[in-house]
């Protein structure tokens, strides 16, 4: 819109300069937030597509070379320019190498997989200008492992306990395989089914029953009626090993069924190699799936990716512990933030004097806000579980004290709930606030000329009527709580716990175990595996999936919070 002045010129109004400038920089913003989700998304998801394993064949006046060899299986994950500066001073004649054949100043990484049989690392970086073919042929194969990561190789044949050969050649072999692969799934199940859910009630009443024995030993003098618990209890304990017996000889009767059937291969340089059966977990012919089968995998890798337990130190394997002690956490945090938060609020609002005391309060609030969250960790460390744990374990487990074998007097999930709850809280408390002040004066008033209490009016109207502000402060404390990790590394997070927070055993919900975390899992797999560049795609999966999580809870509060407003639309929300 342009104005126009007394000797009539057109000008633009100044505000209107502004205007384009908050446009810009809140395109700009947009663009870099949609820019490093798309990169999440893509990586995140390429972690779980087939991709096709390669076969390199490097020349043999090359100056590369494969631990020996001048042929490789791999799957081709990255090509790159080399730069001067990049090159060691052994590498310094690639430049004059460059000005024949530009290939020598490229470079590819290859996933190779193996690490059992040539090297700990999983790649191999390869000069372009060394590589004389690459071909995909059909046969070969890639076996995810138990241990030592997945196997890139070509199969000879499948060895069964009955004797019986079958080549890789034949038409059956890759059905009979699939078929044992099967097989050994559903054993595998059945004994984690066995070990963690069986054995594992029995071996927690052992555990249990271990941890009064060791009390009752530690006492110096015993009453006749301890001596006759001590003795009642390794009475107990006995009769529950016996029941742990015929379970544990299940278990290793299955195990030694695993080793039944083998499966023969053969790595780079003729080298072969005899895998038991009972090692994969799975196995697939990339190079022969055509697109409808790859989309297969794809879904069937997620949905394994979700529920599956990790292996070989969360390198490898599913989120399952993780995603779900995230998912208990944030729900906890979100039922201990929202009470206090809202409390807070409406005395700060409704019932205290304002003054230079409340402005004080507000300030402080306002500021804890900021305050770093592994200050809130050592907080969490030193009030919940050095102090208030302490007392709960003196006043309920005395024995678990005289033993000194902590309770709550140590890490767990309450205590991360919690602390993450007192440093989300001021969100919760800013939000809530706004939304008390938005409700009319003259409800409050209207209700108490009907004759109702201030409590009636507050709990009955303004409440429901700012219900809509609340939930959006919850939104904002789970968008930011579920996704910390500095302050759960002192209070109760751990890279592999042994069980979940809540599981089939009583009392179901266990507040005083420790958990794992999928800030925490991504952070491990980032910064601590042997091999960064290979857990790199499932860094990138694991965030992705922290993500999703946020959004889906979110998206729950906000669904709520909508619903709210179509039965509340006299409120300003």
């Amino acid at each position: 819109m342009k104005a126009k002045t007394a000797f009539g010129k057109n000008i633009k109004p100044a505000g209107e300069v502004w205007v384009w400038v908050t446009g810009v920089g809140l395109a700009m913003g947009l663009f870099m937030i949609l820019f490093l989700l798309g990169v999440i998304v893509w990586n995140g998801l390429n972690y779980f597509w087939p991709k096709r394993v390669a076969q390199i064949e490097l020349a043999e006046d090359g100056r590369t070379e494969f631990r020996g060899e001048r042929e490789l299986f791999g799957v081709v994950t990255m090509r790159r320019s080399l730069t001067v500066e990049n090159l060691s001073p052994d590498d310094a004649d690639l430049v004059d190498l460059a000005r024949e054949d530009p290939d020598y100043m490229r470079e590819m990484m290859v996933y190779t997989g193996n690490r059992d049989v040539f090297a700990t690392q999983n790649f191999a970086f390869l000069i372009m200008g060394d590589i004389e073919r690459i071909t995909h042929p059909e046969e070969l194969m890639v076996l995810e492992r138990t241990e030592w990561g997945n196997a890139i190789a070509r199969p000879l044949e499948l060895r069964l306990g009955t004797g019986e050969v079958i080549s890789a050649g034949d038409p059956g072999f890759g059905d009979t395989l699939r078929r044992k692969v099967n097989e050994v799934r559903d054993r595998r199940s059945a004994i984690q089914r066995i070990e963690r859910r069986e054995m594992g009630r029995i071996n927690a009443r052992i555990n249990r029953e271990d941890l009064e024995i060791r009390y009752l030993r530690s006492l110096d003098e015993r009453t006749p009626v301890q001596e006759a618990e001590l003795e009642r209890r390794l009475a107990t304990v006995e009769s529950l090993r016996e029941e742990l017996r015929p379970l544990e000889l299940r278990s290793q009767a299955l195990r030694e069924q695993q080793r039944e059937h083998s499966i023969a291969f053969q790595l780079v340089g003729g080298i072969e190699r005899v895998q038991p059966l009972g090692d994969i977990v799975n196995f697939y012919l990339p190079n022969q799936m055509n697109l409808i089968q790859r989309a297969g995998w794809f879904f069937f890798k997620i949905w394994e990716f979700l529920t599956d337990y990790p292996r070989e130190a969360n390198t490898e394997g599913g989120i399952f512990p993780a995603l779900f002690g995230t998912f208990v956490m944030t729900l906890l945090m979100s039922l201990a933030v929202t009470p206090f938060g809202v409390l807070a609020a409406v005395y700060l609002r409704e019932y205290a004097k304002q003054g230079p005391l409340v402005s004080a309060v507000r300030i402080s609030i306002n500021n804890l806000a900021g305050v770093p969250s592994i200050v809130f960790g050592v907080f969490g460390l030193g009030f919940f579980i050095h102090e208030v744990g302490a007392v709960i374990d003196q006043v309920f487990y005395p024995r678990m004290v005289a033993i000194n074998t902590p309770v709550f007097g140590t890490g767990g999930i309450l205590w991360a709930s919690l602390t993450l709850a007192l440093m989300t809280v001021p969100v919760v408390i800013v939000a809530t606030e706004e939304a008390l002040a938005a409700v009319s004066r003259g409800v409050r008033e209207g209700s108490l000329a009907c004759g109702a209490s201030k409590w009636q009016t507050i709990q009955r109207l303004v409440l429901p009527a700012s219900s809509p502000g609340i939930l959006t402060g919850l939104i904002l404390a789970m968008a930011r709580g579920a996704g910390e990790v500095a302050p759960l590394l002192l209070v109760g997070v751990m890279a592999l716990a042994p069980s979940l927070p809540i599981d089939g055993m009583f009392p179901f919900i266990h507040l005083d175990r420790k958990f794992m975390h999928l800030g925490f899992h991504i952070y491990i797999v980032a910064l601590q595996s042997p091999d960064t560049e290979a857990t790199k795609p499932l860094v990138f999966a694991s965030t992705l999936v922290l993500i999703m999580l946020v959004v889906v809870l979110n998206l729950g509060a906000i669904m709520i919070r909508n619903h709210l407003r179509k039965k509340l639309m006299s409120s300003a929300f």
